[in-house]
């Protein structure tokens, strides 16, 4: 086919960072791009009601509740003594309205043809676009189709998530009230980011999760630190246990909700966060016409070049499943537009860092130990805690780790895992040594301005050596 048979030479479903970051990239190849988007604003979930507005709560939370100054001025310091969920949101809306903006403004700028428009997949070039408050449609021709849909909170038909008494992810945001207990369903990325969230703010918060341990991918190290800065903060962790059923109730304090566990335990509690994860917004796509099926979780099979089993229809983002990350999503995007044209794209996912915005957050790239012990590569570990760094007395942080992980015998750098304050933004020093193979003596030779938090990497740098010997 010629390129006059095509409308555009791509397109994508979905304004998520996953398709924002495709449609860009083909723009700047040259390529007639378009997108569709059937909410009413561009962003996705990502912007408007996921990573934006709960890293921004995390934000308005840690300032007014005045966390990183407790450790200094003690636990009863606040900036504002009656926190509301008013006092929080304002700061979320006008984040969100910002960054809406930001999205259309660099779509428009780089010449994306915007839809607000449902798009299903008529055969492996067409797609029809079923325009949102219209009752009309169109088809158009394209060469290539990213999908972008992204993913939605799992519901269970057991579990009566009404949005007043029993909260997913993607509405906890419209509480009206701060409740005194909450109950997170799920010890996953956003159900531990969540419980941090309402326990900094002084809510009784218990977690329970059917496994073990939290957070499984992440090093066993920092998921401890994380479960005893949980319990430090009053919050009850049910790890190992599993949900039977849960109830809304009515009793002498109102309307609350009841949770059994299968173990027979029973938590009252006044509001609950049910998160198990999220399933792929793939139902309304037309998968079948190109003979293409969702998992039971509506996520999509990729290769590594981000292509589904038809050539030509790439899927990037959440609807891909794990790490489901923003920043990871960015880069899924970029490559498969790449891919698309025969553009050079070289992405190395081993690499991607991984950052989680509980309280304090954690960041990782890289090997855990676990993974190392598994594959029998021999390694060392070197240490260092903030409170032994002036910067972290300064910003009132004693608890901090950042822990780097290195071959025995070549001392090449394998992992770098941080939990405690900029734990996100720290983690790219060691990276970037970890792209270029550096070792773990890089960090001794370097000179780091002084009083940062980037001097861990120094001290952590003489603990393992030190351990060597």
């Amino acid at each position: 086919m010629s390129d006059n048979d095509f409308d555009f030479d791509l397109f994508v479903i979905g304004s998520g960072p996953a398709g924002q970051r495709a449609a860009i990239q083909g723009a700047k190849l040259g390529k007639r791009v378009g997108m569709a988007e059937k909410k009413s604003v561009v962003g996705g979930v990502c912007i408007n009601i996921g990573t934006i507005p709960s890293k921004t709560l995390r934000e308005a939370v840690i300032y007014l509740s005045g966390y990183r100054m407790k450790e200094i001025y003690g636990a009863s310091y606040a900036v504002k003594e009656h926190i509301t969920m008013a006092d929080l949101l304002y700061r979320v809306d006008f984040v969100i309205k910002h960054e809406i903006d930001v999205t259309r403004h660099q779509l428009l700028r780089n010449g994306v043809e915007l839809y607000a428009a449902e798009a299903a997949i008529v055969d492996a070039h067409t797609l029809r676009l079923t325009m949102v408050g219209e009752h009309s449609s169109r088809e158009v021709r394209v060469r290539n189709i990213v999908i972008a849909t992204g993913a939605m909170a799992t519901r269970s038909p057991e579990v009566p998530c009404d949005g007043n008494l029993i909260f997913t992810s993607d509405d906890i945001l419209t509480l009206d009230h701060l409740p005194r207990t909450l109950t997170v369903v799920g010890g996953g990325v956003i159900g531990c980011e969540y419980a941090c969230i309402f326990a900094a703010l002084g809510v009784r918060v218990t977690l329970i999760d059917q496994r073990d341990r939290l957070l499984p991918f992440v090093d066993d190290e920092i998921t401890d630190a994380l479960s005893y800065h949980l319990r430090d903060q009053r919050a009850t962790l049910r790890l190992g246990e599993a949900v039977s059923r849960i109830v809304p109730i009515s009793d002498e304090k109102g309307q609350r909700v009841q949770i059994f566990l299968d173990s027979g335990k029973q938590i009252v509690t006044d509001k609950a966060l049910y998160s198990i994860g999220r399933t792929g917004a793939t139902k309304s796509l037309g998968l079948e016409t190109v003979g293409l099926q969702a998992d039971d979780r509506g996520r999509l099979t990729v290769n590594a070049n981000y292509q589904t089993d038809v050539p030509n229809i790439y899927a990037v983002g959440d609807v891909i499943g794990f790490p489901s990350l923003a920043s990871t999503s960015m880069e899924q995007g970029r490559v498969a537009a790449c891919h698309a044209f025969g553009a050079p794209a070289n992405s190395v996912p081993e690499l991607f860092p991984y950052g989680i915005f509980t309280i304090p957050e954690i960041s990782t790239c890289g090997m855990n130990e676990e993974e190392l012990t598994e594959k029998g590569i021999p390694y060392e570990v070197g240490k260092a805690q903030y409170r032994e760094i002036a910067r972290g007395q300064i910003i009132g942080d004693n608890t901090g780790l950042l822990k780097l992980i290195f071959h025995l015998e070549t001392r090449k750098l394998l992992g770098i895992h941080i939990i405690g304050e900029g734990a996100s933004e720290l983690i790219h020093i060691g990276q970037t040594v970890m792209a270029y193979g550096g070792e773990i003596d890089y960090f001794v030779n370097a000179v780091f301005n002084y009083p940062t938090l980037a001097e861990c990497y120094k001290t952590a740098a003489f603990d393992g050596i030190n351990r060597l010997r």
